[in-house]
């Protein structure tokens, strides 16, 4: 996967009052722009619910982004990527997956496409998944 910018653009809508606060905030230099308090408010309760988010993930028994050995199962957090070199081991083991989780999943364009239906039964992201439109098609997404 690359280095590229991986961030999203996302909408919220906020009271004035809140708002009003917030350019306070930003117009005596505490925070660059909104964006910037925002982002920080998000970290911080993201911090505060880090034991909540742990506690889900192992009720899933799985790990952060990273394949399980033996496991039918997929799931990841976070950014997750499916290389040619990682989807030709697994045909070869006979395995068969099911790709799911949270995130952005980025399937390699260079994955050929019948070896991927092969190996890949499903794919279910709550996020975005970056790959061939044929795949897009096959996949539902």
């Amino acid at each position: 996967m690359s280095a590229e910018n991986y961030s999203e653009k996302v909408s919220v809508n906020m009271n004035a009052a809140v708002l009003s606060e917030i350019d306070l905030l930003v117009d005596g230099g505490y925070y660059s722009n909104r964006s910037d308090f925002i982002n920080q408010a998000v970290r911080e309760a993201l911090q505060r619910q880090q034991s909540t988010i742990e506690r889900i993930v192992i009720s899933k028994n799985v790990n952060f982004g990273v394949r399980m050995e033996n496991n039918s199962k997929n799931w990841f957090l976070g950014i997750s990527g499916l290389t040619k070199k990682e989807l030709q081991q697994m045909d070869e083991e006979g395995q068969q997956i099911d790709m799911s989780g949270y995130g952005l999943l980025i399937i390699d364009e260079d994955c050929p496409e019948e070896q991927l239906f092969r190996v890949v039964k499903s794919i279910s992201v709550r996020g975005k998944v970056r790959c061939a439109p044929a795949v897009r098609e096959h996949y539902g997404l």
